[in-house]
């Protein structure tokens, strides 16, 4: 069984004490390819950086809304700097991650849509997918979307469970990605969003090492974690986990172009 984590943050600081011990015991324990994905400039070099020295690795590069400068001039140095870290190494698979967070950030909307916009661009630019975070920002988020095309899609990363979006997103042609919080109980309408996405159209991630999924909830999350994400979906869905493993893992090589 080959299992594909498509967002993790193996840049994050809860990885530095035993960060090259983890990834040996990631790749050992079932995970066949993790995406690590950059939120700020030095977190996307260190994506790069991790993915081009292991080959089981791959990247993505973009700021996030939550990483966004407070100048608009700072942001579109960031931005061509992010633009050159995905155009040096083929293993940068998408930009990202890139979105709205309206959650922690309510005083720089508008620049934060001028960073999604403008990551869109860069995306198409260099023939890459999206990742997108949204939280608490559904309805600019959908709305830019349909404004601003996104020629080779991508996918809701974490994806709230907000059927409304789910809904918006699916019939924009993006994947939808789900993590921990589908095993959490007090999650309300995981199962309902669950069976809302096509076989051909759902990843599973760990976002570690933040989210942890039951029965690990409070620990550091890390890739090898996914499986539980891919049980949740198998139960749901009626499957076999290793059914949602193989499912997850041809549609992940799919949408991030990975041979």
């Amino acid at each position: 069984m080959k299992l594909f984590d498509s967002h993790a943050h193996l840049d994050d600081e809860k990885f530095n004490e035993d960060r090259e011990q983890l990834i040996e015991q990631i790749r050992e324990g079932g995970v066949a390819k993790l995406i690590s994905a950059g939120y700020s400039l030095e977190g996307s070099k260190m994506a790069k950086n991790l993915a081009e020295q292991y080959d089981f690795i791959y990247a993505t590069s973009g700021i996030s809304p939550n990483d966004i400068p407070q100048k608009e001039e700072d942001l579109w140095i960031m931005l061509e700097e992010i633009k050159k870290i995905a155009k040096q190494s083929e293993k940068v698979v998408a930009i990202g991650e890139i979105g709205l967070d309206y959650y922690w950030n309510q005083e720089n909307k508008d620049l934060q849509r001028l960073a999604f916009i403008r990551q869109i661009e860069i995306a198409n630019q260099l023939k890459l997918p999206i990742v997108i975070h949204t939280r608490e920002a559904v309805m600019d988020t959908i709305e830019i979307l349909k404004q601003n095309q996104v020629d080779l899609k991508g996918v809701f990363h974490c994806c709230p469970l907000n059927r409304e979006l789910v809904k918006e997103a699916l019939k924009l042609g993006f994947y939808i990605s789900f993590a921990g919080p589908i095993t959490f109980k007090n999650s309300k309408n995981a199962d309902e969003v669950i069976t809302m996405v096509p076989n051909e159209r759902m990843l599973i991630e760990t976002d570690s090492p933040y989210l942890s999924p039951e029965p690990l909830r409070g620990r550091r999350n890390d890739s090898r974690n996914v499986k539980y994400i891919a049980q949740k979906i198998a139960d749901v869905k009626d499957l076999k986990l290793e059914d949602v493993a193989s499912i997850t893992y041809q549609n992940a090589t799919r949408i991030f172009g990975i041979l």
